[in-house]
């Protein structure tokens, strides 16, 4: 064979074997495709539902509180922006400076007749729903039956006529209350069968999860809460 001849059998072979290298099935790359596209699933829906929960958490009403308007058993949705809110002091108090709370509200706080879920101040692990009645500084009065705030009479149509009073060892039976600062003075719409501000105290902001904002079970009693007013005029 000549040289020539040689050389092109040669190149012959390896065009050959160039062809059945690339001509050979390469792995399978479905099933990690699928895994992959299955683990950016699961990271999607936990972040998403990291999200929904900091902005929208459910909750299930107990006991008859907020009768004639909430009753037990319904299941709401609490807004918890709408009463996001940051204490400023945090950091220094970590950092083991004494500073009392300095509150933040970036959207709104909440305000009179406003219906808002919290963690009971005497036991975080529960929580409960009230009506706020009173904003820090506001003197609270309850005589003839009624509601008096820096001395204008509630109008509460929630309640259906129904009495407000104090019972005896409350602290409002003694005489008018000023609410505390950074916190809400909150009863509920049921006031014969509550616990409220009247038994102990104020409820501080930083208990506060949110505004009770729709009711979406039982299926008949879907719709808003209503959040009234029962202020009729501005306050002085």
């Amino acid at each position: 064979m000549q040289p020539w001849e040689q050389r092109d059998a040669d190149r012959q072979l390896l065009e050959l074997s160039t062809t059945q290298t690339a001509s050979l099935p390469t792995k399978p790359t479905s099933e990690l495709r699928y895994i992959r596209e299955l683990a950016e699933m699961v990271i999607f829906v936990v972040i998403l539902f990291f999200l929904v929960r900091g902005v929208v958490q459910n909750f299930l009403i107990e006991g008859q509180s907020m009768e004639p308007n909430l009753h037990s058993e319904q299941f709401i949705l609490v807004n918890k922006l709408a009463n996001m809110h940051f204490d400023l002091n945090a950091p220094q108090r970590a950092l083991g400076q004494d500073l009392p709370p300095n509150i933040v509200y970036p959207i709104g706080m909440p305000t009179y007749g406003e219906v808002v879920v919290f963690e009971y101040p005497n036991d975080p692990s529960k929580d409960y729903i009230k009506r706020v009645i009173g904003l820090p500084g506001d003197t609270i009065e309850f005589r003839d039956a009624m509601v008096f705030v820096n001395g204008q009479q509630l109008v509460e149509p929630y309640l259906q006529g129904a009495p407000t009073y104090c019972h005896q060892g409350d602290e409002c039976a003694t005489g008018p209350i000023t609410v505390a600062p950074n916190t809400l003075f909150v009863l509920g719409d049921n006031r014969e069968n509550s616990s409220d501000s009247r038994e102990w105290g104020g409820l501080p902001f930083d208990r506060v999860i949110g505004q009770a904002w729709v009711v979406y079970w039982p299926s008949q009693t879907i719709g808003p809460i209503a959040q009234f007013q029962p202020l009729p005029t501005k306050q002085p």
